[in-house]
């Protein structure tokens, strides 16, 4: 019997001492896809839900990108997940992609993109919190970065936040979904390898299909700019830069992982006012020079002590 590695999407054994501190070549590909792509993605879901509807638009995408990935992944011979691991799966990906990615769209029918993004960036925040729940520490300059990053979003949000009381408060509860489900996730028994992700966009594509379906969403006739829209949130947004973060999940600190929230304010807001004919005052362009700062202040790596023998060589590694 095949037994299932915990800690994500990746099929390594994951534990807090296995978590690498440094910034090798794998963790900053990661890290670019995740900053970049999912930047683009609030004005991708802006654009796409101009004419889908806002759940049913996330279930046809996920539903296409996990049965893409599934398909190329058994044709390569990967083995399909056991019962345990597609209840895992669902679990997380209705935490992640339900609760998470869904709130945000049903945001973003009465919230720019911009804010969208914004609001998010209290994400490695939650992650930090809800880590110590399994016992993982956090670095006293990761909390500082953590802190000036949210000084950022404070000091935007002071001149930028135009949104219902009803989006802002679903643009809160998105990260406590998705934070909360990414830190879980590192220890159920997902699928090994890129079959965990595959898995986990089937179950929650399913199941924000079903509640799309019973909430009697309306469909109507798209628009060719959501189409290319959601095209790109389907082979951008979640086969690559998904996959990306579960691997980040699984390999780096929670406030490296989801130190994304903090670029992808710049990406959204680049976008929001080059394309979106959304602006940004003086202040707001102030505040994302304060949150590039908080996220350079938590991805900076931790240093590995070289000298004190194996047992200060193992303590620092716990502690990465």
């Amino acid at each position: 019997m095949r037994h299932a590695p915990r800690g994500g999407a990746y099929a390594l054994p994951v534990t807090p001492a296995a978590r690498t501190a440094r910034l090798t070549p794998a963790v900053l590909l990661a890290l670019a896809l995740v900053y970049v792509v999912w930047g683009s993605t609030y004005f991708g879901i802006k654009v796409a839900i101009g004419s889908l509807p806002p759940l049913g638009m996330l279930g046809v995408r996920f539903l296409l990108a996990g049965a893409l990935l599934y398909g190329f992944l058994r044709w390569r011979g990967a083995p399909a997940p056991s019962p345990r691991e597609w209840r895992a799966s669902a679990v997380v990906g209705l935490l992640l992609l339900g609760g998470g990615t869904g709130l945000v769209t049903l945001a973003e029918r009465d919230a720019s993109s911009s804010v969208a993004a914004m609001m998010i960036a209290v994400s490695p925040l939650f992650a930090a919190l809800f880590a110590r729940l399994w016992g993982e520490r956090t670095g006293g300059r990761e909390w500082l970065g953590i802190g000036v990053g949210l000084v950022g979003i404070l000091l935007l949000n002071l001149g930028e936040l135009h949104a219902t009381p009803l989006a802002a408060f679903l643009l809160i509860l998105a990260p406590l979904c998705w934070t909360f489900g990414s830190m879980w996730s590192r220890h159920l028994p997902l699928p090994g390898g890129l079959m965990g992700s595959a898995a986990e966009m089937l179950a929650g594509g399913g199941l924000l299909l079903l509640l799309s379906l019973g909430l009697r969403e309306h469909w109507a006739a798209p628009t060719a700019a959501s189409l290319w829209a959601l095209a790109y949130l389907t082979v951008f947004g979640s086969l690559v830069a998904y996959s990306a973060y579960m691997y980040l999940v699984a390999h780096t600190r929670p406030a490296l992982a989801t130190s994304y929230a903090y670029v992808n304010p710049v990406v959204a807001v680049l976008l929001g006012v080059g394309l979106g004919g959304e602006s940004l005052s003086g202040l707001g362009w102030t505040a994302l020079g304060v949150i590039l700062a908080g996220v350079v202040l938590v991805a900076w790596p931790r240093p590995v002590p070289t000298s004190g023998g194996q047992v200060g060589a193992e303590a620092a590694r716990s502690e990465g």
